[in-house]
């Protein structure tokens, strides 16, 4: 669960979302992708490390340039993840008729879900 807490982290930023959702296209390198979102290179430098030490994004040396892709696998297993945990299922327990925060902390039995 602190896996998903810290990738769900690094992807809460909007420029990070954008970075991702680029380099699930193809791969870029920091300058590229400074182009395509309209940001400095030092701006999307520091948003690629966030993402690489979350392991969503890795990055390979070609030349004189390193080019950056999404650990595919990585997206997959946080969405099974949420996946299951939109599925977990409401829990309604009766409460006892004598509690003075009754309507705080329990819910009616049969109440939907708002």
């Amino acid at each position: 669960m602190a896996e998903l807490v810290e990738i769900l982290k690094a992807l809460s930023d909007e420029s990070r979302l954008k970075l991702v959702e680029l380099l699930l296209r193809r791969d870029y390198c920091v300058g590229a992708l400074a182009k395509h979102l309209s940001l400095s290179e030092s701006a999307v430098s520091q948003h690629l490390k966030v993402l690489r030490m979350a392991d969503i994004v890795k990055g390979e040396k070609r030349g004189y340039f390193t080019h950056y892709w999404v650990d595919r696998d990585l997206i997959c297993r946080v969405a099974e993840q949420l996946k299951k945990l939109s599925q977990v299922q409401l829990e309604v327990k009766k409460c006892q008729k004598n509690s003075s925060h009754q309507d705080q902390c329990c819910r009616k039995e049969g109440a939907k879900h708002e």
